[in-house]
């Protein structure tokens, strides 16, 4: 039996009827409970992939208010409650002093569904609008700002990873954004130990599609918060690569799942990197 069908089976085998403060009001319907399957398979998958679970015992899960991050904490808590998840969660949104930001729907929801929750106030806002030129995207340094942040509340906690709610699309884009733009075969990686080298960063959604997100969150009716820094700028790079990813996904279904399996099947020896094939020493048997 293979890994994906083990996986399938713990699900099979896990306890059902569980009826958590988080899934009170979801949808019973087939179509749903069929997507909230694949959900926590993918993330099972991407957990025993790459090994997240090795030495880990308390997990910070970064809640940002948008789909993506209260789908993680759904998923990770659905998880737990199969008893398939052996961490302890607390979730943090890191409050950037945001015009208008809604301070009381995250910790009212957190409240209402019976989690462990930080909420951590920083105002990067202004440190973001002072640094960036007009006309400039603040994303870059708005998450650099936020990833420290979170970072030092993961220490204050005692938890060994930071968690956070990237996916498939998340990966593909930040990945043809370094090739067209950057120059270099880099995505984003779902295990990374941060440069301090004490904390690990992890992406349980890796093998998530953002379209089964964005149905799984409009269904559990989450109360998302816009991003106003990012979300109300045209032009960014990302959301060019969203738009030619989308248009290629259109028009030949299936390539995003296929564009994710290159990146875990690569061959150094068929690119141009002297760094990692050693290209000097590559000479026919009969002249070694």
């Amino acid at each position: 039996m293979g890994v994906n069908a083990e996986i399938t089976d713990e699900l099979e085998q896990a306890t059902e009827g569980l009826a958590p403060a988080l899934f009170r009001d979801a949808p019973d319907s087939v179509s749903f409970n069929k997507m909230r399957k694949r959900l926590l398979r993918q993330v099972r998958q991407a957990l025993a992939d790459f090994d997240m679970l090795k030495g880990q015992k308390r997990w910070l899960v970064g809640l940002s208010g948008g789909k993506d991050s209260y789908s993680l904490l759904a998923i990770l808590l659905d998880l737990q409650w199969r008893g398939l998840l052996p961490v302890e969660l607390v979730a943090c949104n890191l409050d950037q002093g945001q015009p208008n930001f809604p301070k009381h729907i995250l910790p009212e929801y957190l409240t209402s569904i019976g989690v462990k929750h930080r909420i951590e106030y920083r105002d990067t806002y202004s440190i973001v609008k002072e640094k960036v030129p007009a006309g400039g995207t603040y994303c870059s340094l708005c998450s650099r700002l936020r990833r420290g942040n979170l970072y030092r509340v993961a220490r204050e906690e005692g938890c060994d990873a930071l968690v956070l709610g990237h996916h498939r699309d998340d990966i593909l884009e930040t990945f043809f954004m370094n090739f067209f733009h950057g120059g270099r075969l880099a995505a984003m990686p779902a295990k990374l130990l941060n440069d301090e080298g004490d904390v690990m960063v992890l992406r349980p959604l890796a093998y998530c599609a953002e379209d089964d997100l964005t149905k799984f969150s409009t269904a559990m009716q989450f109360p998302i918060i816009p991003c106003d820094l990012c979300g109300s700028q045209d032009g960014l790079e990302r959301n060019a690569m969203k738009a030619m990813l989308s248009g290629i996904e259109q028009r030949m279904p299936g390539r995003k799942d296929t564009m994710l399996r290159a990146l875990s099947h690569v061959n150094p020896s068929h690119l141009l990197d002297t760094g990692l094939f050693d290209f000097s020493n590559l000479m026919t048997a009969e002249r070694k």
